[in-house]
């Protein structure tokens, strides 16, 4: 499955260049990367080569550390069942390694595209102190709503510092591992006082999405993507 992330496209002019360049000074994106030691060579070679350069900083993590590739392994197991750990750890490395370094934080997937200057054009209007975070909204399951993994998801520095000091350390608010990632990642967060976010842009349209793009385009969703998202999608493209 691929993924896309985008906020309004806009065209590459030499204006929009300085722009996306003062942007990328202002706020200072770090990128991690979920992916495994078979997606290496295909998927995670085609991020690093594409919209991975134009993060600050480009992190994957895997369950095995591979110094060719420069991916770092976590001690956790491979399968859907542990996505929640390699998520808690992941953020908690950053934490450790790259807190005072960087603004915001995106976790994505090895299928997700992102148009990384469109992204810190939505994040400038919020601050990097506010206690939130952002993504493709569902509404069931979690009362503030919790963010779809394929489509990933933005802390703040002042929500990484949160949920790293009180939830990740914390067993008893934060599950460690198992379950529904994004619904236990988004279930800590509401624990810990962490809003989640609206990430509709001026035009009141998703600027995450959680399906390739023609799906979004002709609006092929699946049944209960409409019964889960908090926006209810619309076939007006």
């Amino acid at each position: 499955m691929f993924y896309i992330l985008f906020v309004s496209f806009f065209w590459i002019t030499d204006v929009n260049e300085d722009v996306a360049k003062e942007l990328s000074k202002k706020v200072r994106l770090l990128c991690w990367v979920m992916t495994s030691p078979k997606n290496l060579d295909k998927k995670a070679t085609a991020v690093k080569n594409t919209w991975g350069k134009r993060c600050n900083k480009l992190i994957f993590f895997s369950s095995v550390t591979n110094k060719t590739f420069l991916t770092i392994g976590l001690n956790v197991s491979e399968g859907r069942e542990h996505l929640t750990g390699k998520t808690v750890q992941a953020f908690k490395y950053c934490y450790e390694h790259y807190r005072n370094q960087f603004d915001r934080f995106l976790k994505a997937d090895d299928d997700t595209y992102v148009i990384v200057e469109n992204l810190r054009y939505f994040l400038s209007h919020h601050s990097p102190t506010s206690h939130v975070f952002f993504g493709h909204k569902f509404s069931p399951i979690i009362k503030q709503g919790y963010f779809s993994e394929g489509a990933g998801y933005v802390l703040k520095r002042a929500s990484l510092d949160k949920f790293t000091l009180e939830g990740i350390r914390n067993p008893f608010v934060c599950r460690q591992d198992g379950g529904a990632e994004d619904a236990e990642i988004g279930r800590c967060m509401m624990k810990l006082g962490i809003t989640a976010g609206e990430s509709l842009d001026l035009a009141g349209r998703e600027t995450f999405h959680p399906f390739v793009p023609i799906a979004h385009l002709e609006g092929h969703h699946p049944d209960w993507f409409y019964k889960y998202s908090a926006h209810k999608p619309q076939n007006n493209y």
